[in-house]
């Protein structure tokens, strides 16, 4: 619970007419997002407004006339549906019976912190970027949904992720941006005088502070720190401006101040958690905080360090070196050589806790720092367990691999956020609405083959145009600009052919992911896609890290391909991927593309949402996909071999692709229709999905999964 004497509370919007003044509490609460009643009620006072201010509800109250709020609240029908949305949102936030309620009604106080370098919760707050961003915010929300006594920490970036514009060349260049946080739906923390919230941290030589803002996300607050405050210098204001920023010094800054001060921060407002849940190793600081304070109590270090241990979960989520973070031992004595004489420590006991030998010098690493002072871990998935024992066996040296303490809880995504409204209501129809309940229940889910065939296909057509008419919108923008190359309006998809067979690749471009594995024979690939009887059009969208050439090359390697006069415009590149992108994209494709490889992909959550939007996967048997293919609900891409060449399995992964695209995908799409133009073995295919994935592949059944085999262990230890 907040401390009594810190404030926040939601601005004040005088300028709306009494009768629908409670827009102003929707606008503050995240709950709208996956509430597409609460969608309708801002867009339908103003289509074109709301579109143009990226669905973001503060910045649409303060740009919308006055003539039109009155409008609308005078008019009958809009008022109706604004009263029951309102109703809606009072039911689901005053709610005593939830989930967690229900299963744990004892330790009901027992707070949870979930702390996460990047949390995605809408296009509206471009501050992630990407999957772990967008499963942080999942988590949230279904967190939220369960009635979980949950509280988030991370950072607001003030220039956010970057901006991303392919050349006519096809090398991405990236532009900063500002974000305007009057306009977001942040609310400051403040004290009894009204004076801004702020917690400080130690760094080399200074103390840094950082205010406080509080997004509601439904029941969830995320607190999230800003050091742009004029108590810091003009470098410090700076450490919360960028995401994932290269400079190792702004790195372990910002890493020292979500953990440690994420600690501080929860020390503040009155919160005492039971449970420390790490998503990623971005703040595994927060231990050495948890065991300084311990300390300080009067206990020695490997009984302050038992004790944190028993309350930390931390939770891996790749086995690539750049997604673990390292920093030389130097950097580390320099921020933290006046601490470990604190915890009682010496230096080498303090450098130990985290080292790991590399050919370029002892390395200080953060997941290692987690993995060591955290007695509940785990991977995001089941293969990815099975890697990351491996691939952090020499911690545990006296062990079979098998053994090592690292378990694995499989994402899953949120399915309110990314069903579309369409499918939902299909979906009452014929399950139910006891799905919305419990959508982790496969019981529910077999009434999926109840569904006639022409009404998922209905969805599905209406979805697939839906989509093109969004990115020929984008692209004709983009021309309206007059600042680009007619080539790349074409290649940004002008010429999308809403009846052919259409492929959706969209994700971070590290070369791990094989954005290029499609073109390995571009030849084999453009008879495929232009055949005139059976068309293929395949749509790529994704960034490259700024600093990741290699990356920037496989993105430049597309874009060349796709303006390519041979390719017909059925090679689509859509730029600056987002959120509201990756809705379009899993909603309305038809076939999910992911070429990973293995076993580098942890998880991945896209092929999820396409899923249960009726998309089906062809991907490499890595990540989700492994635990998820059973033979009917999609295809699988290569084997599960090991190889020696890259090389090698580039080749041989590239043909088993073309080889299922001719033989087996292409031929079931355009064959075997009926007589009212149905492809009913695609559509068997389908329902295999819907109703295997669904259920097994959310978050409901994720953060199940956290709540039973880690948190209340986690409490239940302490």
């Amino acid at each position: 619970m907040i401390s009594k004497n810190i404030t926040c509370t939601v601005p004040k919007a005088n300028f709306l007419p009494e009768r629908i003044e409670r827009l102003n509490d929707l606008a503050y609460n995240l709950w709208w997002s996956w509430n597409p009643e609460a969608v309708t009620v801002f867009s339908k006072i103003n289509p074109v407004l709301w579109d143009s201010v990226s669905h973001n509800p503060v910045a649409f109250l303060q740009q919308v006339s006055r003539s039109m709020l009155n409008q609308v609240s005078n008019d009958k029908q809009y008022l109706i549906l604004f009263d029951q949305t309102i109703e809606a949102f009072d039911a689901y936030m005053n709610k005593k019976e939830t989930w967690f309620m229900q299963k744990y009604p004892n330790i009901k106080d027992k707070t949870i912190t979930y702390l996460s370098f990047e949390f995605g919760l809408h296009e509206s707050i471009p501050a992630y970027a990407g999957g772990l961003g967008i499963l942080a915010g999942d988590h949230l929300k279904e967190s939220s949904d369960m009635g979980l006594p949950l509280v988030a920490i991370g950072f607001i970036y003030n220039q956010g992720y970057f901006v991303q514009k392919i050349t006519e060349d096809g090398w991405q260049e990236t532009s900063n941006f500002y974000l305007d946080y009057k306009k977001l739906p942040m609310i400051p923390l403040q004290d009894e005088k009204g004076k801004d919230v702020l917690i400080a941290v130690q760094l080399p030589g200074r103390e840094i502070k950082a205010r406080v803002w509080q997004i509601n996300v439904g029941r969830i607050p995320l607190y999230l720190l800003d050091t742009t405050v004029n108590e810091n210098t003009p470098y410090d204001q700076q450490l919360t401006a960028k995401l994932y920023t290269s400079d190792l010094e702004t790195r372990i800054s910002q890493e020292i101040l979500l953990g440690v001060g994420g600690v501080r921060l929860m020390r503040l407002l009155g919160y005492n958690p039971a449970v420390w849940h790490m998503n990623e190793g971005h703040s595994a600081f927060l231990s050495i905080e948890r065991c300084l304070e311990l300390v300080k109590q009067g206990k020695t270090f490997d009984e302050a360090a038992e004790i944190v241990r028993k309350g930390n979960v931390f939770t891996t989520h790749t086995p690539v070196p750049a997604g673990n973070d390292r920093f030389p031992v130097w950097l580390v004595e320099k921020y933290f050589h006046q601490i470990w004489p604190e915890l009682g420590l010496t230096h080498d006991q303090f450098i130990n806790l985290a080292k790991e030998e590399s050919s370029y010098g002892d390395q200080f690493t953060m997941p290692i720092l987690a993995l060591r002072l955290s007695d509940h871990c785990n991977a995001v998935s089941e293969l990815h367990g099975m890697v990351s024992r491996d691939m952090w066996h020499f911690l545990w040296p006296d062990r079979k691999v098998a053994d090592v303490p690292i378990t694995h809880i499989t994402n899953g995504v949120h399915s309110f956020s990314w069903l579309s409204r369409r499918m939902g209501i299909l979906f009452d129809r014929y399950l139910g609405t006891e799905w919305r309940e419990n959508p982790d229940n496969p019981e529910i889910w077999e009434k999926v083959d109840l569904i006639p065939d022409a009404e998922i296909w209905a969805v599905k057509r209406h979805q697939k145009r839906k989509m093109a008419r969004f990115i020929n919108d984008r692209a004709r923008a983009q021309w309206l600009t007059g600042t680009v190359h007619p080539v790349q309006t074409l290649a940004a998809g002008v010429l999308l052919d809403s009846d052919a067979l259409t492929i959706g690749f969209a994700r971070r471009f590290p070369t791990y992911k094989r954005g290029y594995l499609i073109l390995h024979d571009y030849e084999r690939l453009l008879r495929l896609i232009n055949n005139v009887d059976t068309p293929v059009q395949i749509l790529f969208s994704g960034k490259a890290h700024p600093a990741d050439e290699p990356g920037k090359l496989i993105v430049q390697q597309l874009y060349r391909a796709i303006k390519d006069h041979r390719s017909g415009g059925r090679l689509v590149f859509i730029e600056d991927y987002n959120m509201e992108i990756a809705r379009y994209l899993v909603q309305g494709v038809d076939v999910w593309l992911n070429t990973p490889r293995r076993p580098n992909e942890a998880s991945g959550t896209s092929g999820m949402k396409s899923a249960m939007n009726g998309g089906l996967n062809f991907s490499i048997l890595d990540g989700w996909w492994h635990e998820g293919y059973n033979g009917k609900n999609g295809w699988s891409i290569g084997s599960e071999k090991q190889y020696d060449s890259t090389e090698k399995q580039d080749a041989e992964d590239a043909l088993s692709l073309y080889e299922i695209l001719e033989e087996r995908i292409v031929p079931l799409y355009y064959s075997n229709r009926s007589d009212a133009n149905i492809p009913t073995g695609w559509m068997m295919k389908v329902k295999n999905a819907i109703r295997t994935l669904s259920p097994q592949f959310c978050t409901r059944r994720m953060v199940s999964d956290y709540v039973r085999n880690m948190y209340i262990p986690a409490i239940e230890e302490r």
